[in-house]
C-alpha cells in the first residue's frame, strides 16, 4: 500500500464461523479505498462468510474489522440469489425503492428526488417499463438487474457483491460488469465473490484468493497462478465436508 492511499476495510487476525466452528481462519489484510477486488475460491472457502461479516451480519470469532470512517449499515450489500425471497408480494419499483431505507428509514417518504433516483436506476439497468412487475415473474437475470438497480439507489461508497453473476446470461453479465466498472471509476470500493477466474482476469486488478484461510492476496495476475490455484483446491480438500464440491469445481 502506497503512502497516499486510505483503507476501507482493514482484517485484523480474522477468525469467522458458525457455532464455534470455523469457517475462515486468521486473515490478516487490506482493501484500500477505491479498490476493485475479486474474492475467488472454492466451493467452501468462506467467500460467503467473509462478507457477512465485512457487512455486519455475523460477528468474528476472534479478531476484528475495523471500518475507516463508516458504519456496517452503510454497506451496500448483494447477497447470492437464493438468499432472496422472490416469493414476497412487491413489486420491482418498492423493492428497488427499499435501497432508501438507509438514509430515509423504513417510515420516511419519498419525495421527487428520491423517485428521480429510482427511476434512474431502473434505466441504468434495462428495466424501465418493469416498475409495476412482481419480482416473482422476473427471470434470473432481470432479478439481479433490479437488485443492481437497488444498490444504485443506496449510493455507497462501499458495495459487496457475492455471487453476482451467478447463472445469469453473457448480456447480463456484461451490461453489469459496466456498472461495476463505473463504481470503480467513481473510487467507490467493491469486492465481489466470483467463480469466473476469466471474468476476474480481465476486469478485476486485485484478488484474494481464500480458502478458508488465506491462499494469496494482490495483483490479479500475481494471485492467479496455478500454482496458487492447485494449493486453494488442496486446502479446501483437506476438509472433509467441502472435498466433493472441490473436486467438481475443479474438473
Amino acid at each position: 500500500m502506497t503512502s497516499s492511499a486510505v483503507t476501507a476495510l482493514r482484517f485484523h487476525d480474522l477468525t469467522l464461523g458458525y457455532d464455534r466452528h470455523p469457517a475462515v481462519h486468521h486473515l490478516d489484510g487490506v482493501v484500500e479505498q477505491g479498490a476493485l477486488t475479486a474474492v475467488v475460491g472454492p466451493n467452501g472457502a468462506g467467500k460467503s462468510t467473509l462478507f457477512k461479516a465485512i457487512v455486519g451480519a455475523l460477528k468474528p470469532l476472534a479478531g476484528s474489522i475495523e471500518r475507516s470512517g463508516f458504519a456496517a449499515r452503510d454497506i451496500a450489500y448483494l447477497p447470492q440469489a437464493a438468499e432472496i425471497d422472490r416469493s414476497f408480494p412487491i413489486n420491482v419499483y418498492d423493492m428497488v425503492a427499499m435501497g432508501l431505507w438507509r438514509r430515509k428509514g423504513p417510515f420516511g417518504g419519498i419525495d421527487r428526488k428520491d423517485h428521480a433516483a429510482i427511476e434512474a436506476g431502473l434505466a441504468a439497468v434495462g428495466l424501465t417499463g418493469f416498475e409495476q412487475r412482481s419480482i416473482g415473474t422476473l427471470s434470473g437475470g432481470q432479478m439481479q438487474r433490479m437488485l443492481f438497480a437497488r444498490l444504485l439507489v443506496q449510493d455507497s461508497r462501499v458495495i459487496v457483491l457475492d455471487e453476482p453473476f451467478s447463472a445469469i446470461d453473457g448480456k447480463t453479465v456484461a451490461d453489469l460488469m459496466h456498472l461495476v466498472r463505473r463504481w470503480h471509476w467513481e473510487r467507490r470500493t467493491v469486492l465481489a465473490a466470483t467463480h469466473d477466474i476469466e471474468l476476474v482476469r480481465a476486469y478485476f486488478p486485485q484478488v484474494l484468493l481464500l480458502a478458508r484461510e488465506p491462499v494469496a492476496w494482490g495483483a490479479t495476475r500475481e494471485v492467479l497462478t496455478a500454482e496458487n490455484l492447485d494449493r486453494a483446491r488442496r486446502m479446501c480438500e483437506a476438509f472433509d465436508e467441502a472435498a466433493e464440491a472441490c473436486a467438481s469445481e475443479a474438473a
